[in-house]
């Protein structure tokens, strides 16, 4: 049998692994050659080949009939469907009456081709992505302090040599186990790990130093850490003072958030956080990362902001072993925001109200300029206005219906189009409400390029044969704009082809790729961007001597703490706080249909502190009924002092009855529009013993 090196298809490690054909399931094996797992898998990897062939694959087009069922369709009759149900919702109201969403799984060639359709095909300004539920409050800080966003503008190697790292809200132990080989590198040479969560994770429980934090009190740490930075003469004033600006403004916003003031604030002991901030100012290289923690939070951007400042201040940024940053969650978390299925962006990171980027990018489409759409709507806000403004919607690689907050009505909404057409492998929640379903190859079965949490570009290779009737995506966008008249735009042999167009499109932006080709990537291992000729040698380490803004400084941001949109009262004394769990992943359409991740996890189960189970009659195994302002959900619980007494922590890779994501609140992040995911006041009841979850 042969073996093809190719990709994991869950999370922004981008594993590699071989995959070899088989009678039966394919092979996996991890690949030891690929410098980032170097071999290792987590269990979701070692399984990831039991969604190829699944019982439960989508192998032709379905229709939904007269009497509301999901009927078998020639693909010849869906396109032409999908052409005239638009057609008609746009000559009565408009382009912009359709929307497209994408997705952070969609390879580089695939979210291109999204932002493409929807602007050139459509010519609609509503499109966006389900990394605007993820990585938009890291993008938006990083872009504002740094000039750029690259999730780790550094590579994973460097880690291992770090002396401090300032882990903010990540748990990869679960959501990421092989990097942990780095964090475990680390610590033998003699490095520290913190860990800020307000539980106490695997990775937490690994760490030298857990701060427990409040939910919603980042803000608090972030200029507490600075006040005894500053007040210390811990900070690096050469570098403040040489490539950086607004460094006063924050000083003196900083002078008052004094540890006692801070430890109120957060609960994190005054003792925790003026040695915390003398581990970071006293070891010659250090790391700030943030993840989903402080990000999915209406003030999101502002709390990365307030961590970049502890970075900036110390001069990390450029040093040896040293720097900012924020783990990327989805696959292609980092590649899928930077090609123009965002909202507001083109291609290559480019502003869409930016002129020269609209000409340039005009001209490999070849289109007027005229004609490519102002910036649309963000995820939450395109979903939140279906049946209203937006009468049709095209969903690829986004499961809305698990993954949106106040999903049980955001599921209300999706049913009242016009028209829904979805592209996936599986069923889903989603699809339930769809008038078309388009089945689609997955990861193992088409070419194509992701960028993963470092900002390396890598190849998936086709290592199996879709099953017959079945289309890749890039089939499917391009059958698509061919049945709407818009054909000549999107003629491709293959990704390869997109991919170079690709490169044409970001030449010149924020995120080159156009010095980038599959046989690079190929011969190099993965080639990190920006790279923008074929001889330039890519760029592993950012900000050595310069940041990409107007006059090559980084900019401080005077950033407080700001009310939380969804405050706990007496009916909701807790703060719900939601997340993700080694076996499952986003919103479990994949890994739940695995036999062995589903038996060692088939239930959501809620974590809560003895106290508040105490308080709320549930004991470990029963039944509780956890409310909030949107609706109410029945889980497991199981009891434990890992989780603050003040907090209730519930996964969200399930639906239906079971969805955490049904009581999460609407609150948006002003810059980045993400929802407020990890903080949602919440009480909880012991359910009757007879309840069991579906």
């Amino acid at each position: 049998m042969q073996a093809i090196a190719t990709h994991c298809p869950y999370c922004a490690l981008q594993c590699g692994m071989h995959i070899a054909d088989s009678p039966g399931l394919p092979i996996v094996s991890g690949n030891a050659r690929f410098p980032v797992n170097k071999g290792g898998l987590c269990v979701k990897g070692w399984t990831s080949a039991a969604t190829l062939g699944h019982r439960d694959r989508i192998t032709t087009p379905l229709k939904r009939d007269s009497a509301g069922h999901l009927v078998e369709a020639s693909w010849e009759d869906a396109f032409a469907l999908v052409a005239q149900r638009i057609a008609a919702v746009q000559a009565e109201h408009g382009p912009n009456a359709v929307g497209v969403l994408g997705g952070g799984s969609l390879t580089n060639e695939k979210a291109y081709l999204v932002g493409k359709f929807a602007r050139v095909a459509l010519r609609t300004a509503n499109v966006d992505y389900n990394g605007r539920f993820c990585m938009s409050s890291a993008a938006g800080a990083m872009q504002r302090a740094l000039g750029i966003d690259r999730g780790l503008p550094f590579p994973l190697e460097d880690i291992a040599r770090t002396k401090v790292l300032l882990l903010v809200g990540g748990n990869p132990a679960e959501t990421m186990p092989p990097l942990m080989q780095y964090f475990q590198a680390q610590q033998e040479a003699g490095g520290r790990l913190v860990v800020v969560d307000p539980r106490r994770t695997a990775t937490a429980a690994w760490a030298a130093r857990h701060l427990a934090i409040r939910p919603g009190s980042d803000l608090a740490l972030s200029n507490g850490l600075l006040h005894v930075l500053i007040r210390d003469g811990l900070i690096d004033n050469a570098f403040i003072e040489a490539r950086t600006e607004g460094f006063d403004a924050v000083r003196s916003l900083a002078a008052s958030y004094w540890p006692e003031r801070v430890e109120g604030l957060t609960g994190i002991p005054q003792r925790d956080i003026v040695e915390t901030a003398h581990l970071l100012g006293g070891a010659s290289s250090a790391m700030v990362i943030s993840a989903r923690g402080p990000e999915q939070q209406a003030q999101g951007v502002n709390n990365v902001l307030g961590y970049i400042n502890v970075a900036l201040a110390l001069g990390l940024p450029g040093r040896e072993a040293s720097g900012v940053g924020t783990l990327t969650g989805q696959g292609n978390g980092q590649g899928g925001r930077e090609h123009g299925q965002k909202s507001d962006q083109l291609p290559g990171y480019r502003r869409l109200d930016d002129p020269d980027a609209r000409r340039h990018v005009a001209q490999v489409w070849n289109v007027e300029e005229s004609t490519i759409p102002a910036a649309g709507k963000s995820a939450f806000e395109l979903l939140d206005a279906l049946g209203g403004e937006i009468k049709a919607l095209f969903v690829m690689g986004f499961n809305p219906a698990v993954s949106a907050p106040d999903s049980r009505r955001i599921a209300e909404r999706l049913g009242a189009l016009d028209l829904l057409v979805v592209s996936d492998f599986f069923l889903s929640e989603t699809t339930e409400k769809a008038h078309l379903v388009l089945p689609a190859a997955q990861w193992a079965e088409e070419d194509g390029t992701m960028t993963n949490l470092e900002g390396r570009v890598i190849l998936r290779r086709r290592a199996v044969a879709p099953p017959a009737g079945v289309r890749t995506d890039i089939e499917i966008v391009c059958g698509l704009a061919n049945a709407l008249g818009r054909g000549s735009h999107f003629k491709y042999g293959g990704a390869q082809e997109v991919f170079a167009e690709l490169g044409r499109a970001t030449a010149g932006g924020v995120a080159d790729y156009s010095g980038i080709s599959y046989e690079r990537i190929d011969a190099e291992n993965g080639v990190f961007w920006p790279c923008p000729a074929s001889d330039h040698p890519g760029t592993p380490r950012l900000f050595q001597e310069r940041f990409p803004t107007t006059n090559s400084r980084a900019k401080f941001h005077p950033v407080t703490l700001g009310e939380i949109a969804d405050r706990r009262d007496a009916e909701h004394p807790l703060l719900l706080t939601t997340g993700r769990v080694l076996h499952h992943y986003q919103s479990g359409n994949q890994t739940r249909r695995i036999d062995e991740l589903r038996e060692l996890m088939p239930h959501p189960v809620a974590e809560m502190h003895p106290a508040a189970a105490a308080r709320a009659g549930v004991a470990e195994g029963d039944q509780v009924t956890l409310t909030t302002r949107r609706g109410q959900v029945t889980l497991g619980v199981t009891v434990t002092r890992k989780v603050r007494e003040d907090t209730v922590f519930v996964p969200f890779h399930w639906g239906g009855s079971q969805s955490a994501n049904t009581l999460t609140g609407t609150a948006l992040d002003p810059i980045s529009r993400m929802p407020e995911f990890k903080i949602s006041a919440a009480r909880a009841e012991r359910a009757p013993s007879t309840e069991e979850p579906e």
